[in-house]
């Protein structure tokens, strides 16, 4: 009979630790509601992998930031082989983080502390390792949105670059500016060519007047008056080479 009174009584205290665990999960999963209302908090089903809620991180436009694996505890001795079981569970969840929620509290941990990759902290702390937690992930998700904001800026200025859009607007650039460059010769040449026949006919002109001056010079000797720019164009057109 002393036997079966102390089957009883553990079974009895089983059960009275198992309600005891699954109030402080809902009340957990309360808390959590209450304070990220923008998130998503799903109760993790029996069997489907280890950990009591899912907590899915959204910003406040609704975009997906990561989530947290919480697991809660309510034994009077720590168990070390919780954490690697919490950490495969991790792995399954496809969770950034998991925390592990305990009334009891491993040795050199007196509120919260990671340990081999595991948060754990004690109940009546658990929300401000959430904030913390969930602002952490807010800040990674925006950091790498930024980045790949850039990268992806990166890569379409080097499609555009090494495309045949870019190809094609230089090369009506350069097909301008090489019109534009012949049409100057052109210029430059029907210029020089007036010019050369312009420089001509002054000096034709320039020499039929320089002749008829001589031409009178000849006949009126002295009595002419110089005019000293004809008087030099003589001189140069009388000289002979040496």
């Amino acid at each position: 009979m002393q036997q079966k009174i102390e089957e009883l009584k553990q079974k009895a205290e089983q059960g009275s630790q198992q309600l005891q665990g699954e109030v402080q999960e809902l009340e957990l999963e309360n808390l959590l509601r209450a304070k990220f209302p923008f998130d998503l908090i799903e109760p993790v089903p029996k069997g489907e992998f280890g950990g009591d809620a899912l907590h899915r991180v959204n910003s406040q436009g609704g975009t997906p930031c990561g989530s947290i694996l919480w697991e809660s505890k309510r034994t009077r001795n720590w168990s070390d082989g919780w954490l690697p079981k919490l950490r495969e569970d991790q792995r399954s969840a496809k969770a950034e983080v998991c925390v592990l929620v305990s009334q009891v509290l491993p040795k050199g941990v007196e509120t919260f502390d990671l340990v081999d990759g595991v948060w754990i902290t004690s109940p009546r702390v658990a929300i401000p390792v959430a904030i913390m937690l969930r602002q952490g992930l807010l800040q990674i998700s925006q950091t790498r949105a930024l980045s790949e904001g850039v990268q992806t800026k990166t890569e379409m200025v080097y499609q555009y670059l090494t495309g045949p859009r870019f190809r094609q607007r230089v090369e009506a650039i350069v097909e301008a500016f090489s019109s534009m460059q012949d049409d100057l010769d052109k210029e430059r040449k029907v210029i020089m060519k007036q010019w050369a026949k312009r420089q001509e006919q002054i000096e034709r002109v320039m020499g039929a007047t320089v002749g008829m001056y001589g031409d009178l010079q000849g006949i009126a000797g002295k009595s002419l008056q110089e005019i000293e720019g004809l008087e030099l164009q003589t001189l140069g057109m009388n000289e002979e080479p040496a």
